[in-house]
């Protein structure tokens, strides 16, 4: 009787042995989307962010985590003093730096709205030669 089961049970495990092998797969395929979409950007970002405030000096535009825009005034080991205003100067943690603010990042900021100023006043243009 037990190799009557024996036989009844072995294309039972072959086509098991299909469906785990596919589910295996599955699941291999989902551990590479994680890593690809999720995990290996932030860990780029993360280096990037340390890279960065391993890099500040003295005269750096930064703004911290809290939106505090400042200078930096000096550079110690774990902290940066940020000169927010003539005579107000606050201790950070190097981790409550968000950016640092260039110049290159300001003048673009400022030639986008310039562009659109432009194109207003020209449309605005058109309008009064078309009454």
């Amino acid at each position: 009787m037990s190799f009557i089961s024996l036989l009844q049970t072995a294309p039972a495990s072959q086509s098991m042995s299909g469906q785990m092998t596919s589910l295996v797969a599955t699941i291999v395929m989902m551990i590479a989307i994680f890593y690809f979409f999720i995990i290996r950007p932030q860990n780029k970002k993360q280096k990037e962010l340390e890279k960065m405030i391993s890099a500040l000096k003295k005269g750096d535009k930064v703004v911290t985590i809290g939106g505090i825009h400042g200078v930096v005034s000096s550079v110690k080991q774990d902290t940066i003093i940020v000169k927010v205003d003539d005579n107000a100067k606050l201790e950070f943690n190097r981790t409550a730096i968000a950016t640092v603010v260039t110049d290159e990042a300001k003048a673009e900021k400022a030639e986008k709205p310039a562009k659109t100023e432009k194109t207003a006043k020209a449309a605005k243009n058109t309008e009064e030669k078309n009454k």
